[in-house]
């Protein structure tokens, strides 16, 4: 029996993933590095230095040059998730979070982006979470599945009662490598091999989930 709900944050309760475009996209640019939206989707879910690396194309850079960048791509980033406003969540979003509060469930925030608790403040719903593990912790990113370990510790859960919620490849890869259940949102081709796949979560209530929560 499911106890625990671990969510990804990007593009599960709020899509973030344009403001990181903009910003990758921002810092492309200024280094004369072709980047669009096709590039974008292969940085999904993958830790910002990961990120970085794919951007570069395997152009040569220095570690003061590479933790240069990730520190401008960070402000970059932070200027526009800093107007987000509760308005920024997905639809049905909110209510699932309540819903499941209110079933007795333990909810989480497992994300690889080191931003996490800014969006949250943001977003309100910072007092709807359990924990929150994110790019801080002292832990592998995506796909590796320690960030869903550590959180399913800091529930005081078993791997095995948690559900994760994904829209990555990497982190259907991560919460099953964990021995968690999943549930993929978005497009078969990326989340196909995830236990259970929707849309988004748009109209989504605890009674539809009951394949992967029982």
């Amino acid at each position: 029996m499911i106890r625990a709900v671990l969510f990804d944050l990007d593009g599960v309760l709020t899509d973030t993933s344009e403001y990181h475009f903009f910003a990758w996209k921002r810092l492309a640019d200024e280094l004369g590095i072709p980047f669009d939206r096709q590039d974008n989707e292969a940085l999904r879910g993958v830790s910002r230095r990961e990120s970085l690396l794919l951007l570069l194309k395997g152009r040569p850079a220095t570690e003061e040059d590479m933790q240069a960048w990730m520190e401008r791509k960070n402000r970059y980033y932070v200027e526009y998730i800093s107007q987000m406003t509760p308005e920024n969540l997905l639809p049905g979003a909110l209510n699932l979070l309540q819903e499941l509060r209110a079933n007795g469930y333990k909810t989480a925030i497992v994300s690889s982006s080191k931003n996490t608790p800014l969006v949250l403040e943001r977003l309100n719903i910072a007092h709807l979470m359990d924990a929150v593990v994110d790019g801080n912790a002292p832990a592998r990113s995506k796909p590796a599945p320690d960030l869903f370990l550590l959180a399913a510790e800091r529930l005081g859960v078993v791997p095995w009662e948690c559900l994760v919620v994904e829209d990555a490849a990497a982190g259907i890869d991560a919460g099953r490598a964990a021995g968690m259940r999943t549930l993929g949102l978005g497009p078969r081709e990326r989340v196909g091999h995830a236990d259970m796949v929707l849309p988004d979560l748009n109209g989504v209530h605890l009674a539809d989930l009951k394949p992967v929560l029982e």
